[in-house]
């Protein structure tokens, strides 16, 4: 039911979405508060519980992973009675999420102006593949197309002449879920204010185009396409991993102070004279002799070595660690960002912890996620239907109750 004590107590969300983007955008709502319901589609439900393996207990580790802190409905759409509880609860809704193609849920009579009809206040967010508006509206959009498209997969990788590369996580999936909870957000500031809710749009595209701010900047003023670096920054050098005696390390020493900090550490100071490297566009225009002479050295003792000195001279730098090490990082546990919760089925489950921290509205994580149809009854309850009622909803198959 949201964090019992988060800034957006008392909001309620209803989350017509499934797999990521939608999910995302509800999980960040509900862990600042608000009462977010999943309605599922039936019979299958989100097909994110059907992401297997891995599974605990026979339930899908994706699926608790995104919609945790929700309570969860099974509702058929196609249904007449079905849709009748869906606009039952959208009449007092703060916000309806969606992320399905621009038409689908107009054919369904539940479009924005359908909906505006009967809940003037209504937030309608709609995350989709590329927006309501433009030539591609039209189209479905996963995040291999979204980071395609955006110019991610151009700036992503080793370096010219390589195959195209991903950014590992699905980032414009994830982003644009966020950019929708900061839409949402921003509406139902106005919706205290005035009363008016709205229709908040965003996109998979728009997330990735978002992720390429330097090298937009860099193609606006010069004409030219930046293409992937690896590690290394557009703008800046050094800032980028290093290769040492028994790993790699990530290094931010870009600017002059940092430059010289790390000479004086490397015991290269010839190096703060030489021409090639006097100022921050010299070390980018001769990026690959400077690496390849900072490499020389960082390989000559381990991880650890170096990253004791680099932070003992207040150079940033880090390790590059696999999922596993982070998870387990005492910083990463000491910022609450794994956390557990018990789930009906999987018991004791472990999960992202919430990445807002709030000083007097803390928010958090405080349920798993639900059951197929586990709040079915529950939420109907609360919304005047009598047991009979649901009794009758569900031998229509109109509603599923765990």
């Amino acid at each position: 039911m949201g964090a019992s004590n988060g800034p957006l107590k008392g909001m309620k969300v209803i989350e017509l979405a499934h797999v990521m983007a939608g999910p995302t955008c509800g999980r960040m709502l509900a862990d600042m508060g608000a009462d977010v319901i999943k309605v599922e589609r039936v019979p299958d439900g989100d097909d994110t519980r059907r992401f297997l393996p891995p599974d605990i207990e026979g339930e899908s580790a994706a699926f608790m992973m995104m919609n945790r802190n929700k309570r969860g409905v099974a509702i058929d759409l196609k249904n007449e009675a079905g849709r009748g509880v869906l606009l039952k609860m959208l009449e007092s809704a703060d916000a309806v999420l969606e992320n399905y193609r621009a038409d689908t849920m107009a054919k369904l009579g539940l479009g924005y102006d359908d909906l505006k009809a009967h809940n003037p206040g209504l937030i309608y967010c709609a995350i989709s593949g590329f927006g309501r508006t433009g030539p591609y509206a039209h189209r479905g959009g996963y995040d291999l197309i979204a980071q395609g498209m955006s110019g991610l997969m151009s700036i992503t990788g080793e370096g010219p002449g390589r195959e195209p590369v991903k950014v590992g996580a699905p980032v414009t999936d994830i982003t644009a879920g966020i950019l929708g909870a900061m839409g949402v957000s921003a509406a139902y500031a106005h919706k205290l204010k005035t009363g008016e809710g709205q229709m908040v749009d965003t996109s998979l595209y728009e997330a990735g185009i978002t992720h390429t701010y330097w090298q937009s900047a860099i193609a606006l003023a010069t004409g030219v396409a930046p293409g992937p670096m690896g590690s290394r920054h557009p703008l800046n050098a050094p800032y980028q991993a290093f290769q040492t005696a028994d790993g790699w390390i990530t290094i931010g020493a870009s600017n002059t102070r940092n430059w010289q900090r790390l000479l004086d550490l490397l015991e290269k100071p010839e190096l703060a004279d030489d021409p090639r490297f006097k100022d921050g566009a010299g070390r980018m225009e001769n990026i690959d002799a400077m690496i390849d002479i900072l490499t020389e050295v960082f390989r000559t003792r381990p991880n650890a070595h170096w990253l004791a000195a680099l932070e003992g001279v207040g150079i940033p730098a880090g390790p590059v660690f696999d999922i596993n090490e982070m998870n387990a990082d005492p910083h990463t546990l000491a910022r609450d960002m794994v956390v557990e919760v018990t789930h009906p089925t999987a018991g004791p489950v472990k999960t992202i912890g919430a990445p807002v921290k709030f000083s007097e509205t803390p928010g958090g994580v405080e349920t798993a996620a639900p059951l197929y149809g586990q709040h079915t009854r529950e939420v109907l309850a609360e919304y005047g239907y009598a047991a009979a009622e649901i009794d009758a909803l569900v031998a229509a198959g109109a509603v599923i109750a765990a």
